[in-house]
């Protein structure tokens, strides 16, 4: 069974490779190859959680009983990990949206005038600031509390 699984995953992994070449070969249009995309992406997703929730990938009992014993953090300790993932991706997210209006405009600006150079830097570099917070944050919630 867990062949299967393991097979499948990685066939759903490689089709929109494969969707992709036949795209540039038969010059089809991108809304199928994106569609495609997308449900290998779901098709991947739900096997994982079908797997996940039923066991199918489980540890031995033994091996089971021994990483419980050495998790004994609970449910707090998992909700840290799920806080400091969010603060780092959402900062990521805003530090990316932040970056590209800023650096697109500072370019503009520096393209009619070189003295901006420095304005616009400034500019982009408390755009990227954003980012570098929610690390921190992640990296407080992990290591002090």
């Amino acid at each position: 069974m867990k062949i299967i699984l393991v097979l499948l995953g990685t066939l759903l992994l490689a089709l929109p490779l494969v969707t992709i070449a036949v795209r540039r070969l038969t010059g089809a249009p991108a809304r199928r190859a994106l569609l495609g995309n997308v449900a290998m992406f779901f098709g991947l997703f739900l096997l994982t959680s079908v797997a996940g929730l039923t066991g199918a990938f489980a540890a031995a009992p033994e091996a089971a009983s021994a990483a419980q014993a050495a998790s004994s953090g609970g449910l707090a300790e998992g909700l840290k990990y799920i806080g400091a993932g969010l603060a780092v991706g959402l900062s990521g997210i805003g530090g990316g949206i932040a970056v590209a209006a800023s650096a697109s405009s500072a370019l503009g600006a520096i393209s009619e005038d070189e003295g901006m150079f420095g304005k616009s830097l400034i500019f982009v570099g408390l755009a990227e600031g954003v980012a570098l917070y929610g690390l921190i944050i992640a990296l407080v919630l992990l290591f002090v509390s």
